[in-house]
């Protein structure tokens, strides 16, 4: 893509499911996103349309619009209500509240859904293209989804999800073992090929999780 999205456009990618990145718009604007490669027409019904690798990142980026010919009507900005997964380590308390559960209830609904939507044969038990491009956060999800609490800033309870050298691998941190092995168990039902580790010079145990493709 060599030119910067209109202002028009730019709201249609920034009011994309956060999750799924599902788009609502008219069916120009929707084809228009189609052209410049940011969006994809699901084949099957009903048909609707989800951002592409590249429109992820692009939202995710928040670049400048490119200027409309025609003014536009100034409007305070609306929420955007944008889900994050928690990797461990960000200083929120490792105990989620009422309303953090209902966000993650709902932000792994969604997840599903789009491994329906955009796996070849709609399968839900193993993770789509978005999980492989987003490793870390769709690790985290699967995690904090099966009730497994995020590690607080310098906290030793609770899971650390980190990346790792290695192609379509995370790293999952728990200093309880039989923690780990619970964390290790939810991974693989969500559909990630989990190993246990330790690391030669902390002897530090850890897990490492790819996406199953199969």
């Amino acid at each position: 893509m060599n030119r910067p999205l209109t202002a028009a456009q730019r709201r249609l990618v920034d009011a994309a499911d956060p999750v799924t990145g599902r788009l609502k718009g008219t069916g120009a604007q929707l084809a228009a996103l189609v052209t410049r490669g940011l969006a994809f027409r699901h084949p099957r019904p009903p048909h609707a349309h989800f951002l592409t690798p590249q429109g992820h990142r692009i939202r995710e980026a928040g670049a400048e619009p490119e200027p409309e010919p025609e003014p536009v009507k100034a409007e305070a900005p609306a929420a955007t209500g944008v889900f994050t997964a928690r990797v461990g380590g960000e200083g929120v308390a490792h105990q989620p509240g009422p309303a953090r559960r209902r966000e993650v209830h709902s932000a792994w609904q969604g997840m599903l859904e789009l491994r329906r939507m955009t796996n070849p044969d709609g399968a839900t038990d193993r993770p789509c293209g978005w999980e492989r491009s987003h490793l870390v956060q769709a690790a985290a999800l699967a995690l904090e989804a099966a009730g497994h609490p995020p590690a607080g800033q310098d906290a030793e309870v609770g899971y650390r999800v980190r990346e790792t050298p290695q192609p379509e691998a995370v790293a999952v941190y728990e200093a309880d073992g039989e923690v780990l092995r619970a964390c290790a168990a939810s991974l693989e039902g969500a559909g990630w090929q989990v190993g246990q580790y330790t690391e030669p010079r902390t002897r530090a145990r850890y897990l490492l999780a790819s996406p199953r493709r199969v």
